[in-house]
């Protein structure tokens, strides 16, 4: 009976083992992604642009789902924690469903990024190119799914549209429940939409559920790859900024920094600030800028020789990193 017996006990381990190595748990290891520089992912055609010494570079978060095994690998690294699911996915969304949405969010970041530095720079939005160029798309609106952030709308029922007013009027002209067809393009193509005028959540006009600016007058596409949210808002603002003005606000250094961004150019919060000190720290940045609303969660921790600096606009941030003026 010793043999069989012995036999079962290698086909369990055999089989705990597997679990451990590689049967998914709901836990996430989360921590410190890579910094990527900004500067060369941000493409501007029809406008000179300028060179920069240095390097500017957005910080991110890596999670990953893991097996027990890897929980515990990740439970030993110090800069590592291992997560629940919901963190990680709101209660709700499925991890395809959040993909869109931080996928959204990051294209709206690029946008609005944009649009607060071509007003600096330009006399944005007053010169603008033709068409209607779409900004936010409204969650549980008769847009949503139809329509997305980056779309660049240019016939709306056959009639060209020429800036965001003549966009809004074809829209509004529309009887609530009739379809109306954008011809859109993205992404080099162009293709047909069609969207009933309906009703947003909590809203009592009818409405198709998209905010609309005007398209830019050249070209500017940021390459986001797999990075997904709002968190690069303010590194993409501080990038076409340093590339669209003759003067380097990087002066040689690594400046790292994160933060969402709105058409105002307000910074706002973020998740895994912590995670991302560390990881600029690990970038061997020399500054780090923090949204002020973070700034209190980073005040006390060890950044070594990063110097952190806490900043709520493009406004500040650019007066931070900008050169002192020699005293007279």
């Amino acid at each position: 009976m010793r043999r069989p017996l012995r036999f079962g006990g290698y086909v369990l381990l055999v089989v705990v083992a597997f679990a451990a190595g590689w049967v998914p748990l709901p836990y996430f290891s989360w921590g410190p992604g890579p910094a990527r520089e900004v500067v060369p992912l941000i493409h501007v055609e029809g406008a000179r642009t300028y060179g920069s010494s240095g390097h500017l570079v957005m910080t991110t978060i890596r999670f990953t789902q893991v097996t027990a095994l890897g929980a515990l690998v990740a439970w030993l690294d110090p800069e590592q924690a291992v997560v629940d699911e919901e963190e990680v996915y709101p209660p709700g969304l499925s991890p395809s469903e959040e993909k869109k949405r931080a996928t959204s969010q990051m294209d709206q970041s690029k946008i609005d990024a944009a649009a607060v530095v071509l007003t600096e720079v330009i006399d944005y939005p007053r010169e603008h190119g033709p068409g209607a160029l779409v900004e936010f798309v409204g969650e549980g609106c008769p847009a949503e799914g139809r329509l997305f952030p980056g779309d660049l709308i240019v016939r709306i029922d056959g009639q060209p549209v020429g800036s965001t007013r003549v966009a809004s009027r074809l829209i509004a002209s529309v009887p609530i429940g009739d379809s109306i067809r954008f011809r859109v393009e993205a992404d080099g193509e162009s293709h047909d939409v069609g969207v009933t005028r309906g009703r947003c959540p909590g809203v009592e006009e009818p409405v198709i559920g998209i905010i609309l600016i005007e398209p830019f007058p050249f070209g500017v596409t940021i390459e986001s790859g797999d990075v997904g949210g709002p968190s690069a808002g303010l590194m993409w603002a501080v990038g076409l900024y340093d590339l669209l003005t003759p003067g380097d606000l990087t002066g040689g250094r690594t400046i790292a920094g994160t933060g969402s961004i709105d058409l105002e150019g307000e910074v706002g919060p973020i998740s895994g600030i912590l995670d991302k000190v560390v990881a600029a720290r690990e970038a061997d940045a020399d500054i780090m800028l923090v949204p002020r609303d973070n700034f209190d969660e980073v005040s006390g921790v060890d950044a070594g020789d990063l110097t952190l600096i806490s900043v709520s606009s493009l406004d500040e941030a650019i007066e931070a990193l900008s050169p002192s003026e020699p005293a007279s």
